[in-house]
């Protein structure tokens, strides 16, 4: 006789008090890594996508400075769109946003734009200015 073999055919028991497990959570209580703290965050954070901040031709960066003179000088409420860089503050990298707002002030000392909603943009990391006045004006200018 086996040392079991008083209990091997007996039924499988059954709590009255608890519920069973479902399967998910009761292979979730076994995963390799979650006792690690902040392992989910890790891998997060390295999946995460960022692009290099692109060089802008010396033709391109013109036209925006042709662009950015036209908005000081001619100052109306004509609504903005802009392209431009927002580098990552945790890893290499960043990404490209698009802003559309009114201008208030364009500070040449600074080197930004400032906008009636009290967003500031580094005129460094502009990749393209539109509006409808400034793509009449600068779409049949020669560069």
């Amino acid at each position: 006789m086996g040392k079991y073999d008083n209990i091997i055919n007996l039924p499988h028991h059954v709590s009255k008090n608890h519920k069973a497990m479902n399967l998910l959570d009761r292979a979730a209580q076994f995963a390799p890594f979650s006792a690690l703290d902040g392992y989910d965050d890790a891998i997060k954070e390295q999946s995460r996508i960022t692009i290099m901040q692109k060089q802008i031709s010396e033709e391109d960066q013109e036209i925006i400075n042709y662009k950015l003179k036209y908005l000081i000088n001619n100052k109306n409420d004509e609504e903005i769109t802009i392209v431009y860089f927002v580098a990552d503050t945790k890893k290499n990298g960043g990404l490209y946003k698009t802003y559309t707002g009114i201008v208030t002030k364009i500070d040449d000392v600074e080197k930004n734009i400032y906008f009636e909603d009290k967003t500031i943009i580094k005129i460094s990391n502009i990749i393209e200015i539109k509006s409808l006045t400034l793509n009449k004006l600068f779409d049949h200018f020669d560069f």
